[in-house]
């Protein structure tokens, strides 16, 4: 899923290029707010996943305490002038997850934006486990079975029971280290043991492989 992105800017010709290189990119949530208080309602109703920040908004470094401000799970990248150093250092005391600086070049944009996605991407997945909803380490996922219409997912201590398809679950792990191998099998590649022609083990469980299928130990 794309992350809501909030991109806080006083000056409406920079802001709509950035909004425009974002969309470009296949970043299709995203909101602008050219002041403080439009800032501070969007974190509220808006909820971003990432704030790209003006750090001298209207004048001031208003970007700093919009910054201490801003909705729990938000990260934030300040956009910064070039002679902000001193600033910038006030700034960094926010735990930004980076910076850039003015005039904005795209490839910087567009990979700082990619580093901060993959640096927070989830380490678990959420199941529903009867009526509980829980949260599944992926490290402690050895291999998930498809069983028809269910999917049975062998952890390290215990197996959880889901009903979706296989693919559906691949998808929602979104880790490269999960593989599909055989139709009814994806597995935690980094907890194969030993391999074989059509086979891998991993821990006490052997499980078939596709003849296309390429491992490596």
């Amino acid at each position: 899923m794309a992350p809501k992105i909030l991109i806080v800017e006083d000056d409406v010709i920079i802001a709509e290029f950035i909004k425009d290189i974002l969309e470009e990119n296949n970043y299709n949530s995203v909101t602008i707010a050219n002041d403080y208080e439009t800032a501070v309602s969007e974190m509220q109703n808006f909820v971003p996943d990432l704030i790209l920040m003006d750090i001298n908004l209207n004048g001031l470094n208003s970007g700093i305490e919009l910054a201490e401000k801003k909705n729990e799970n938000a990260k934030v990248i300040f956009l910064t002038g070039q002679n902000d150093h001193g600033l910038m250092s006030k700034a960094l005391t926010t735990s930004p997850e980076s910076y850039l600086t003015k005039p904005l070049k795209k490839n910087d944009l567009i990979a700082a934006i990619q580093l901060s996605i993959l640096k927070n991407k989830p380490s678990y997945v959420v199941i529903k486990d009867g009526t509980k909803t829980i949260k599944i380490d992926l490290n402690e996922i050895l291999f998930a079975k498809s069983e028809n219409i269910y999917v049975d997912i062998q952890t390290t201590t215990k197996k959880y029971t889901i009903r979706k398809s296989l693919d559906t679950f691949l998808k929602e792990l979104n880790n490269s280290n999960f593989i599909k191998v055989h139709r009814s099998y994806v597995i935690n590649t980094i907890k194969i043991t030993s391999k074989k022609t059509t086979s891998v083990f991993i821990e006490k469980y052997e499980i078939p492989i596709s003849r296309n299928t390429n491992l490596e130990l």
